[in-house]
């Protein structure tokens, strides 16, 4: 399926409760994805502190980015990139050489050759629209995107921007709880986080927005996290069987897609 097609389908969606001024589609054009990354650049440098370093300044961008597709809300009457995601499809995980969380996780047990797995990435949305509107529309995109590409399984990294080892040790036994994947789907970190301790007694790091959306869905966490020293975080991979997304995220985030007009 042609990168036309595919964002003439993305836009054809729209959230439960429309935001008529924003829309919804894949970058198609350099331009388009240099206000994604500046985007990006501007979240998790300047908010959260990440050390961020390459040829262009106010950019934040790596050696996978060329390979992935990129998601985009965008604020029609501003002109504006406001939310993104990077989806990185089996076929371009192949010629980029790995998935970008196998530089996190050993993913040996849950990456199959039957399996196709879409990854998901670099989410982020502009402070000023951190509501339903925008987090809706990027989760059509990706609902299209599973769709689409016959995805099996959605797979991707979720940040909490906290260091203290003993705060993310109980956030993890909480989520242990109720969010493990089975034993036979679960990862190993590749740089455990220092400190982290899942006895601890310690009061649990906050759970970020993203990482609740991911659970609300029916993800699972793939074991203990993974530290990424660059983004003073700790990564929680993310797996979601396609068909197991449930039938209240379908209510709840998108209609089914509207024809399209080829005329």
């Amino acid at each position: 399926m042609s990168l036309s097609v595919m964002s003439a389908e993305i836009r054809g969606l729209r959230a439960e409760r429309p935001v008529s001024h924003l829309s919804v589609y894949l970058a198609s054009s350099q331009d388009e994805i240099d206000s994604a990354l500046a985007l990006r650049y501007q979240i998790f440098a300047r908010e959260f502190g990440a050390e961020i370093s390459g040829p262009r300044p106010g950019i934040d961008e790596d050696e996978f980015d060329r390979h992935c597709d990129h998601l985009l809300v965008r604020d029609d009457d501003r002109n504006e990139v406001v939310g993104t995601y990077r989806l990185l499809t089996p076929e371009r995980a192949a010629a980029a050489g790995r998935y970008y969380s196998a530089g996190e996780f050993d993913l040996s047990r849950v990456l199959r050759a039957d399996r196709r797995v879409l990854e998901v990435g670099r989410s982020c949305v502009h402070p000023d629209y951190r509501h339903g509107g925008v987090i809706a529309l990027l989760w059509s995109g990706i609902g299209a995107a599973l769709d689409l590409y016959r995805i099996d399984f959605l797979m991707g990294c979720a940040s909490v921007h906290d260091e203290d080892g003993a705060r993310i040790g109980a956030l993890y036994t909480r989520l242990a709880e109720h969010h493990l994947s089975p034993e036979g789907e679960r990862v190993r970190p590749l740089q455990p986080l220092p400190g982290f301790d899942p006895a601890s007694p310690a009061e649990p790091a906050e759970l970020p927005a993203l990482l609740k959306g991911y659970l609300r869905v029916g993800a699972t966490i793939g074991g203990e996290p993974c530290w990424d020293p660059a983004f003073h975080a700790a990564d929680f991979f993310i797996w979601l069987a396609a068909r197991g997304i449930t039938d209240r995220y379908r209510r709840h985030f998108a209609d089914k897609p509207r024809p399209i007009d080829w005329s």
